[in-house]
């Protein structure tokens, strides 16, 4: 259940706002904002992320927690204080540190998607340094559930993958190799299974057997990049295959000292 309508007039509370204030903001219909607020209708998703980055606060919040009066002074408050200070200067390409690589955190997926091609919010996004020698353009991922993740291996919840671009135009793509999509309503993560007769049919799978394959359309992808590698703060242990490799080579190795 949404609380997108409840937290709507609560924020026209604390803001001392009218409905046609509101909507004015926003570039709505005042109808819409009393919709929105009775629960008979919800905003687009790009005016929710509007409406969201407004007020300092995430969409991921807006839509699925009730919030009280004085949860919305303190995050009033805090963007006020953001405010108070000088943006930071978008950098420019020559003066960012080496290896350096946008990170899209799952929260953030659905505004990524809004405004992927928007150079200012790219450069808004957290930046890691991460070790690598790849080229050209770099993504870095936030994981999000366990489509990718099998006993002891996979891609594990909150796991960051490191990606380069694929081009859209001349997709060169590798079947077994991981995939992020960047569609108008998710960010897919997937292993390429096939693309039958090379044509805009993809076939993917999640390497987590309970969530299966799918068919997938090229023309779907806003985005597409590859995964190089990822980075974790899970310790796996090592899987059964190792164990009894590690196993049958210490007898070997207790065979060969009692021989000599």
């Amino acid at each position: 259940m949404s609380h997108v309508g409840k937290n709507i007039r609560k924020l026209r509370t604390v803001k001392k706002l009218s409905q046609a204030a509101f909507a004015e903001l926003f570039g709505l219909a005042r109808p819409s904002v009393g919709a929105y607020e009775e629960g008979r209708s919800e905003p687009k998703m790009e005016t929710l992320i509007q409406i969201a980055q407004h007020f300092g606060l995430s969409v991921d919040l807006l839509l699925t927690k009730e919030l009280t009066v004085n949860e919305l002074y303190n995050f009033d408050i805090f963007k006020d204080k953001l405010q108070s200070a000088a943006p930071p200067a978008p950098l420019a390409e020559a003066d960012r540190q080496q290896n350096m690589t946008p990170l899209v955190h799952s929260n953030r997926a659905l505004e990524y998607i809004v405004h992927h091609h928007d150079p200012a919010f790219i450069d808004a996004l957290p930046w890691l340094q991460l070790p690598h020698s790849l080229s050209g353009p770099t993504r870095a991922f936030e994981i999000t559930g366990a489509d990718m993740q099998l006993p002891q291996q996979g891609l594990r919840h909150q796991d960051i993958v490191l990606c380069c671009r694929v081009d859209k135009a001349r997709p060169h793509l590798h079947a077994g190799h991981i995939y992020v999509f960047v569609t108008q309503s998710k960010v897919l993560v997937r292993r390429l299974a096939g693309r039958p007769a090379g044509g805009n049919l993809l076939k993917l799978r999640a390497d987590n057997p309970d969530y299966g394959s799918q068919d997938f359309e090229l023309t779907q992808a806003l985005e597409i990049w590859e995964v190089k590698g990822v980075f974790t703060t899970h310790l796996r242990p090592p899987a059964l295959l190792d164990e009894r490799v590690l196993t049958l080579e210490r007898k070997v190795d207790e065979l060969m000292e009692k021989l000599k």
